[in-house]
């Protein structure tokens, strides 16, 4: 493919930025690429940090991608972007000179967001994004007898099946109702509560954290409700930050996330699309067209390899890039059961068993939304129903069913 551009710069090695390079590759760019990381580590798989890693069915090595193609890559580990310069096309670095670019790519994904009231300091209380997180939390769940996760979201939750599968105790603490109230709604969030229930864990919903104190051998939480929790280990998992600060300044428009285009095209802040600049994973906000024209985030595995592989299409068609318009589609292993959700069911007004049953907590439950011809199924989320997801998946994002919202038995 023919392209003026000599040299394309990444920001960000993780996968979203592996994915881009290799496409770049695969369109036959031929240019200089440069993929500047802040971590010290090639590109890593993140999914069996919370899983296979912590316990031991993964080993570190086997974390790292092996790409297929002749990739031809100025890899600079170790090195932090602190500024985008749009007039000059420079990145500012954390050492070295600046690094010039005819074309950008912008994939520096998320980071753990921290309670600001939690001793982050205390070797007793972590967060786990990276793969040096793992280690230390793995470290120490090998003395730990009581584990507090505070976040009952996927990570969250990963966390204490591990936990349990080590034969720690554990409790987990989360201000919704239900665990995993935001991604899987109410009803599934209670199914799969009482499963973790049924493994060990002790669930503390509905209520926060008012209250830390650090002691020889762990933390004390104190909850709203006043009720205390000793732990060995406390791990927090209460969301990501995207990791735009070094953008400030930039003119990009960068409230929660990088703002794009429907074709990944970064936006500024009067929303017009710059030129030759691009944003891939968990850090891009963009409108998905198959669902609506809301620009949101999608931080999962798959996300980053499609949207890489588009951001670089994107990034070499210019003008003629076409629009992004996934099905999302996410799994998580908990206690041995297995979830899999495909499209964006948070967006449902209405939800239906389309197989299976919830009493036997395996099913098929369509999330759907009232269009002129009937309900649009806008997401799917199986449990333990792999095969029966791969049925159903094509349906999302155009299909309809029947007009029926309920939760069956």
């Amino acid at each position: 493919m023919n392209s003026p551009m000599e040299r394309v710069v990444i920001i960000g090695a993780g996968l979203a930025a592996l994915s881009a390079a290799e496409r770049l590759r695969k369109m036959e760019f031929r240019g200089e690429i440069a993929v500047v990381g802040e971590e010290t580590h090639p590109p890593y798989n993140r999914t069996p940090l919370s899983k296979g890693l912590l316990t031991g069915h993964t080993s570190a090595r086997d974390l790292s991608f092996r790409s297929y193609t002749h990739l031809d890559v100025d890899w600079r580990f170790g090195h932090q972007a602190l500024g985008l310069d749009l007039a000059r096309r420079t990145i500012h670095l954390s050492s070295g000179p600046d690094l010039a670019f005819d074309g950008l790519i912008i994939a520096t994904g998320v980071r753990a967001r921290h309670l600001p009231e939690a001793p982050m300091d205390s070797p007793h209380v972590s967060t786990l994004r990276t793969i040096d997180d793992a280690r230390a939390i793995d470290a120490m769940m090998t003395k730990a007898r009581r584990i507090a996760v505070v976040g009952g979201g996927f990570l969250g939750c990963e966390i204490a099946s591990t936990a349990r599968e080590r034969g720690i105790a554990v409790t987990v603490v989360d201000r919704s109702a239900t665990l995993l109230h935001r991604a899987l709604g109410a009803p599934i969030g209670a199914v799969i509560g009482d499963v973790h229930r049924s493994h060990g864990v002790r669930l503390h919903l509905g209520v926060g954290v008012s209250g830390w104190t650090e002691t020889p051998r762990g933390a004390r939480l104190t909850l709203d409700d006043q009720e205390t929790i000793n732990a060995d280990l406390v791990v927090i998992g209460v969301g990501t930050d995207p990791n735009t600060e070094w953008l400030h300044g930039s003119g990009l428009d960068i409230e929660d996330g990088v703002r794009c285009d429907a074709t990944g095209h970064v936006l500024d802040t009067d929303g017009i699309r710059v030129e030759g600049v691009v944003a891939a994973g968990d850090v891009a906000r963009w409108p998905n067209h198959r669902f609506d024209t809301i620009p949101r985030r999608v931080e999962h595995w798959i996300n980053a390899v499609e949207m890489g592989q588009a951001a670089a299409n994107s990034l070499l068609a210019g003008a003629a890039a076409s629009q992004f318009t996934p099905i999302p589609r996410f799994w998580s292993h908990q206690h041995g059961m297995r979830i899999q959700a495909s499209g964006i069911p948070a967006l449902g007004t209405g939800m239906k068993i389309l197989e299976g049953s919830v009493r036997d907590k395996r099913f098929v439950a369509g999330f759907t939304r009232d269009g002129d011809e009937g309900s649009i199924l806008v997401g799917l989320i199986t449990i333990d129903m792999p095969r029966a997801m791969m049925r159903w998946r094509t349906s999302v994002g155009h299909s309809t069913i029947a007009h029926e919202s309920h939760l069956m038995a």
